[in-house]
């Protein structure tokens, strides 16, 4: 692929948040010409994802927090019901992850099974999110969670039957990507038996 790209111009076009850049490059096209393209693309890190279960009682903890791009997208009062997640911010994803889950939901939980990883938006942003799984059970609960309020994080914790949230999926009450796709991850894998 990498024959296919040349020429890459990168500038910076923001680095407010995160970093935003424009890439003006060329590429060369199925009737092997050559023509300029421009693309800005959103570097805000890598992250991880998790998805906590309870096989024996048939529930899964997730959480529901403020999300500005899905209130100003029309998501009436920009709550958005997710798996707990977080960026990488160096760590590798296992830590990541374990550190999320507790700060977000207070589980501690110590085994977690990496089952794939993926672009959730490559068409814009750089980002490779790490999923996983993990078994969680009440004595594993430290805290009540909530986020970090450093971070600003004002986070709901929310354990739900697993028919329940695929019934939320289902009705459009969740939306989350990451955690539709770990839904139907626990459904196909038959992680309620």
């Amino acid at each position: 692929m990498s024959e296919k790209i040349k020429n890459v111009e990168k500038t910076l076009l923001s680095d407010n948040w995160y970093t935003l850049h424009k890439y003006s490059f060329d590429y060369l096209n199925s009737q092997d010409e050559w023509e300029r393209q421009e693309r800005e693309a959103y570097d805000r890190g890598d992250g991880a994802t998790v998805f906590l279960y309870n096989s024996d009682k048939g529930t899964i903890v997730l959480t529901r927090q403020f999300r500005l791009p899905t209130y100003v997208n029309g998501n009436k009062g920009g709550l958005l019901i997710e798996s707990c997640a977080g960026l990488l911010d160096g760590s590798n994803p296992e830590d990541c992850i374990r550190k999320e889950a507790e700060e977000e939901t207070g589980y501690k939980v110590d085994k977690v099974e990496k089952i794939f990883e993926a672009y959730m938006s490559p068409g814009a942003v750089t980002e490779i999110v790490h999923f996983f799984v993990a078994e969680y059970r009440e004595h594993m609960k430290v805290s009540e969670g909530g986020g970090l309020a450093q971070e600003q994080e004002n986070i709901e914790v929310l354990e739900l039957k697993f028919d329940d949230a695929c019934a939320m999926m289902k009705s459009g009450e969740i939306k989350d990507g990451k955690t539709i796709m770990l839904l139907q991850y626990a459904r196909l894998n038959g992680l309620f038996s």
